[in-house]
């Protein structure tokens, strides 16, 4: 295979690579996560050993510090984990290469997080509506109303019941049960 072959494989090879980073990035960007991080994670997935700062960094063209602040997003969500090498005295990082515990840890920590602030301002606003409605001087058309409200309440608690269960059934593995990996 000649010179002009290998070239412009490698550029085809980049250039699918490019593609899946991209739509990774933009995926991850719906999700509240910055573009930057999304290309990261990207870049790391495709990487055949751990990087360095440094070398991502300069993979990149992203500075040291917007660099490190990024594995550290990414580490929190369990994307990418830091490693050890023999020889090496820097930080290594590598991307989680398991799509589905990615999945599920990037959906688990985003929900578990929005189920407990949705619940403790549900619970503190069930707790002052009863207050209101046990008090013999608040209005009865104030009192109806904060029934309503808490009926409404207790719905979306329900809801969350169900989703932190569902949260649990990822963070278990059973959800596999009903939804396989592969068919």
């Amino acid at each position: 295979m000649g010179v002009k072959a290998n070239m412009d494989g490698e550029k085809r090879l980049i250039q699918a690579r490019e593609r899946v980073i991209d739509a990774i990035s933009q995926n991850m960007h719906l999700y509240g996560v910055t573009e930057s991080v999304g290309r990261l994670y990207g870049a790391l997935y495709f990487q055949e050993d751990p990087m360095t700062l440094d070398e991502m960094k300069d993979e990149l063209g992203m500075s040291k510090t917007s660099m490190s602040t990024s594995v550290r997003n990414l580490m929190d969500l369990k994307m990418v984990d830091k490693v050890w090498r023999k020889g090496v005295r820097k930080d290594l990082y590598q991307a989680e290469p398991d799509w589905y515990q990615t999945f599920i840890d990037f959906f688990t920590i985003k929900w578990r997080a929005g189920v407990n602030i949705n619940v403790s301002a549900m619970e503190k606003s069930l707790t002052e509506l009863h207050l209101l409605i046990e008090d013999n001087e608040t209005d009865e058309r104030i009192k109806n109303m904060a029934r309503v409200d808490c009926e409404k309440i207790l719905a979306a608690l329900e809801y969350y019941d169900w989703l932190n269960r569902l949260v649990d059934s990822f963070e278990s593995g059973e959800i596999f049960q009903y939804i396989p990996k592969k068919r």
